[in-house]
């Protein structure tokens, strides 16, 4: 095998992961073993995906390889999002300020609430009755 170089980041929102490789080339992008036009059907999600790679001006320099499960498709658009951004911080850490700035290496804290017991969900309770 070539011996050509690979940068890797982790990301991640609400329960999705996304291992990213970013790799010399033409500016493809590849999720799950296929092309982002077919993985994701929304415009809005390639853009989210995209972000980091346009904040810093290399979308058509790295090819981005991407292993992501877990969540939704919203969910899986952020964490390649973050995982991208890290990633790229491998590439050169001169991308830090931008990055940081546009909020690409925050890891989004919201998570789902867990159910508590006496009610029907995280905060629905019992509909109420007088008699």
């Amino acid at each position: 095998m070539a011996n050509t170089e690979r940068y890797y980041g982790t990301g991640r929102r609400k329960t999705s992961v996304a291992r990213v490789y970013l790799v010399p080339g033409k500016g493809d992008v590849v999720i799950n073993k296929r092309g982002m036009d077919d993985y994701f059907g929304e415009e809005t999600l390639k853009v989210i995906v995209r972000q980091p790679l346009v904040a810093t001006e290399t979308a058509d320099k790295f090819d981005v390889l991407v292993n992501v499960r877990g969540g939704g498709y919203t969910g899986q658009a952020g964490a390649i999002r973050h995982g991208i951004a890290r990633a790229l911080l491998h590439v050169d850490t001169d991308y830090r300020p931008v990055l940081k700035k546009a909020g690409l290496l925050t890891r989004d804290p919201r998570m789902k609430e867990r159910k508590k017991y006496g009610l029907k969900a995280a905060r629905r309770a019992p509909q109420f009755s007088k008699r």
